[in-house]
């Protein structure tokens, strides 16, 4: 099995481009199945889950052509409505084909997804939405089978701001009949990236990046012969944690400033220099990190998937720093891990008090989820000697070369079997 081995104690100098969003690009690949026609999407960066939704798709019947960052994708002969287990089960994003094949051919089965083991993450709130919007939805043998014969527009009005469940009725949304609008809709700027590669197919979108998003159904959508996903915010917030951490300075390349504004928001309180310049956002440290208090809340708040990354610079920060987790219910399992490595942290229910030490020991040390796998990788970066980060199928999901991008930034890691 694979681990990344990281020497810590390295300062990071020079420039990382940013790949482009696995989140932006789940979501779209997806939405190719409303289209019959051959779709081209751009920018995908080469991560596990991008490759498992393609091979979701190929399994349904899409013709599947993939290189350098690109996927050309025709939906046109769709033959199969049930999306494999073996492929669903290693990724949660594969329940978004639900609203697609729905919304095209009236009958999607899907099983139970799975993915990192970072709380419940129930999908009753896509199904609820679907069910108003005229499906009928039946569970048996670990799988949701919903069919229709046309579903019809309705308001919706969602329990909790999901960006999956958003992203599953706008889709579902675009082909059915009449008018749907969403109330507490999710905000993140990957819902708005779909909906503007939707609307570049004919479908008829307007509100995403608000609480409220109205769609109008169209009877067809038309393919999109080059469309180009926005670039990865959690990466780039990983690299400017490593930056601050590491004392270094940064350049981040192919970075929208203003998706991050909560994150850089965080990093200036904690006293770190972040710039916009004309190739990119500059990211530099040179004095002490400030301790600091953050709550993860739905975007446009501080993201559930920086938390960890910020724990860990927290944790040689002098004083007393709070992270309180609103988002998942199961998401510190990397404390344990940087316990281990001599931080001094402690949990009580959906807060964690980080007290500052004067510095972390390598140790190796397993990841237990995705962005559980980064912080450890973070860690590393600072720690005294030597750490080995296993289980690193984690990261694959979720980050592009990251060991090579360090490397180039003068970090001493790399991946050995």
């Amino acid at each position: 099995m694979a681990k990344i081995a990281i020497t810590g104690g390295q300062r990071l100098v020079g420039s990382v481009n940013i790949s482009g969003s696995k989140n932006a690009a789940l979501p779209i690949l997806a939405a190719c199945l409303l289209v019959p026609g051959e779709n081209v999407v751009c920018n995908l960066p080469k991560l596990l889950d991008v490759k498992t939704m393609l091979e979701v798709l190929k399994c349904l019947g899409a013709r599947i052509k993939a290189e350098k960052g690109c996927a050309w994708i025709d939906a046109s002969d769709i033959s199969h409505f049930d999306a494999p287990y073996k492929l669903v089960r290693q990724m949660r994003a594969s329940v978004l084909v639900m609203g697609p094949l729905l919304a095209r051919f009236g009958k999607a089965i899907v099983p139970l997804p799975g993915g990192c083991a970072i709380g419940l993450r129930p999908i009753d709130i896509h199904l609820k939405a679907l069910e108003q919007l005229g499906a009928k939805i039946i569970m048996h043998d670990g799988c949701v089978e919903a069919t229709c014969s046309k579903l019809k527009g309705q308001k919706l009005y969602f329990d909790f701001p999901s960006v999956g469940a958003t992203e599953n009725i706008m889709m579902a949304a675009s082909l059915a009949e009449g008018q749907t609008i969403i109330h507490d809709a999710a905000m993140e700027p990957e819902i708005v990236d779909l909906a503007n590669f939707l609307n570049k197919a004919g479908a008829s979108i307007s509100g995403a990046g608000t609480n409220r998003i109205e769609i109008n159904g169209v009877e067809r959508l038309n393919p999109v012969v080059d469309y180009h996903v926005i670039p990865d915010r959690v990466e780039a917030g990983t690299y400017m944690v490593a930056a601050a951490i590491t004392k270094g300075n940064v350049l981040l390349k192919d970075c929208i400033l203003s998706h991050l504004d909560a994150v850089i928001a965080k990093l200036r309180e904690a006293g770190v220099t972040v710039t916009e310049e004309s190739e990119g956002v500059r990211v530099e440290m040179s004095g002490e990190i400030s301790p600091l208090s953050i709550k993860t809340m739905p975007y446009p708040g501080f993201p559930t998937d920086m938390q960890a990354q910020f724990m860990t610079m927290m944790t040689t920060v002098p004083g007393i720093s709070i992270i309180v987790e609103s988002v998942f219910e199961n998401r510190f399992m990397h404390v344990s891990e940087l316990c281990r490595m001599g931080a001094d942290i402690k949990v009580d229910g959906h807060t964690s008090l980080i007290r500052g030490v004067p510095f972390l020991s390598g140790a190796p040390i397993v990841a237990t989820d995705l962005r559980a796998s980064v912080a450890l990788i973070l860690a590393g970066l600072i720690a005294k000697g030597k750490t080995k980060v296993m289980e690193i199928h984690y990261l694959d999901r979720g980050y592009e070369y990251i060991e090579d991008k360090l490397s180039a930034l003068g970090a001493i890691i790399k991946r050995v079997e």
